[in-house]
């Protein structure tokens, strides 16, 4: 179970849009809270990847272009 406090503005937009579409304020809450964890778990993935990258296989630019012999 999870309560949550909403502020009025967006307590009126969720009785608005539930009064208009026949579903229920829970619904929409739970279909909010899916796509935004969706959404927040693979910003966090992408965060640990790059994250690991950095740390072990990122190559400094400037390195890369020596041993390409690209050097200006």
């Amino acid at each position: 179970m999870l309560a949550v406090r909403l502020d009025t503005e967006t307590e009126a937009r969720l009785d608005a849009l539930a009064a208009r579409t026949g579903r229920t304020k829970t619904f929409y809450a739970r279909e909010a809270i899916a796509a935004h964890l969706d959404d927040l778990e693979d910003f966090y993935l992408a965060e640990e990847r790059l994250r690991d990258f950095r740390d072990g296989d990122a190559i400094p630019l400037a390195d890369l272009k020596t041993e390409l012999g690209l050097e200006d």
